[in-house]
């Protein structure tokens, strides 16, 4: 038995090297390199997360190997609060909004305070909590995984692609250092980018963490030039190349706080 833990434990020690080597990796590959079943992989996935060593995303892990302390951690949630409260600032009464499977875009509801605001979202954390009396929430339906929050699916996309807002506020996996938009869930692509195609502005909600990453995964569609909010820790590199591109950038600071539009 101790040789079965130690043996495990090894295991797991390996596992997470390779994920923050790769940032990102699948449970098909895990399984295939280690020879090992998906549900071995998604066992020992689950105990790392547990640990806060990875996340977990429907087919896979990742993690961010720039966030190394709790002291991080925790500067790394004032900023996405900072942003969605930015991005709540940018919504005016009467807006239909589309947001997807982000827990940062989804917080910017959090902030909306006396505005009659219609929102489409397939982000089922949406009804955990009640918004202010002004908020009309949707959601899109689709289909549920596990512990997954976001819904995917035929049925996600025929009810989105009803829907037209004014706004589209979306999360994302990172923004590579070419300035591509990426996606980490493959599901949800195809989501992301009809979002866009149906709203008449896009905003991209990405902490400094998020900027300058790598992924396995396609970017969002950009030949339509959006928003991306972001922090004053993002690199300034990748940030130029946003502009270059024909993107705007938006970064938040501790200052801007005090100067958002009223109501929020």
């Amino acid at each position: 038995m101790k040789r079965d833990r130690q043996s495990i434990n090894i295991r797991h020690a390996e596992m997470l090297a390779l994920i923050r080597d790769r940032q990102e990796i699948l449970v098909d590959e895990l399984s295939d390199i280690f020879g090992i079943s998906t549900m071995t992989v998604r066992r020992d996935l689950q105990a790392l997360e547990e640990q806060g060593k990875i996340s977990r995303f429907h087919g896979g892990a990742t993690v961010d190997v720039r966030v190394v302390s709790d002291d991080e951690r925790d500067l790394v949630e004032i900023c996405r609060m900072n942003i969605a409260r930015y991005a709540a600032s940018i919504v005016e009464d009467r807006d239909s909004i589309l947001i997807n499977g982000s827990n940062t875009a989804l917080g910017l509801l959090d902030f909306i305070k006396g505005k009659r605001v219609k929102v489409f979202t397939n982000n089922s954390r949406v009804v955990r909590q009640p918004y202010g009396e002004g908020i009309d929430i949707t959601l899109s339906g689709g289909i549920f995984r596990g512990t997954h929050h976001i819904l995917t699916g035929d049925l996600t996309m025929r009810n989105l692609m009803d829907v037209r807002a004014h706004k589209a506020f979306l999360g994302c996996t990172g923004v590579s250092p070419d300035g591509e938009i990426l996606c980490g869930i493959p599901a949800e692509l195809g989501i992301n980018e009809t979002m866009i195609e149906h709203s008449d502005a896009y905003y991209i909600l990405a902490d400094y963490t998020k900027i300058g990453r790598t992924s396995a995964y396609a970017s969002f569609h950009l030949e339509k030039k959006g928003c991306v909010i972001t922090d004053e820790r993002a690199p300034a590199d990748v940030v130029a190349r946003l502009r270059a591109v024909g993107m705007e950038v938006v970064q938040v600071g501790l200052s801007d706080l005090s100067n958002l539009r009223s109501g929020v």
